[in-house]
């Protein structure tokens, strides 16, 4: 997976510690993800997800990507290759920059990646959402993804599975 190559539309690429500060702002720009998805936004937190990984993946599975727009972080995404099957990538976390919300920006970028996942032999894409967030309901199922029929429980929310077929 080459992040350079997943937009045509915004400059791609890893996102670092140094780029903590400019998460945390985005972050704080989404209060509804938060209510559904706590806890509250935190550089620690930034600094968790940035690390965080499902059972039996390491660090060179992870893609932590950032869209610039010039040197604006117009959005986020957690990738990993190749999970929970080799022709799976799985979203473990997608958000745009308020100031990009409402345009079309999500899902230019996500139709953006998808289509580049899919060049690179990806056949499905998975994510889960936190139950009752409809502003992240609505958004993936906009973007052609369906229920999975399994949700995994945590200690704070329940998460809902979908899938697409790239």
């Amino acid at each position: 997976m080459k992040p350079e190559m997943l937009s045509q539309s915004f400059r791609v690429r890893s996102l670092t510690e140094e780029d903590a500060d400019s998460i945390l702002q985005l972050w704080k720009g989404n209060p509804l993800y938060f209510i559904h998805c706590p806890p509250a936004p935190s550089r620690d937190g930034v600094l968790e997800d940035m690390r965080a990984l499902p059972p039996g993946k390491k660090m060179e599975d992870k893609y932590y990507l950032g869209f610039f727009d010039g040197e604006k972080l117009a959005a986020v995404i957690d990738l990993i290759d190749g999970y929970p099957e080799p022709s799976i990538v799985f979203i473990g976390f997608f958000m745009v920059d308020r100031e990009y919300q409402g345009h079309g920006t999500g899902s230019h970028i996500i139709q953006e990646v998808l289509g580049a996942l899919k060049k690179d032999g990806f056949t499905r894409a998975r994510l889960g959402y936190v139950k009752g967030n409809p502003q992240s309901e609505a958004f993936w199922v906009k973007n052609g993804f369906e229920k999975t029929g399994v949700e995994a429980v945590r200690e704070l929310y329940t998460v809902v599975c979908m899938e697409k077929t790239l």
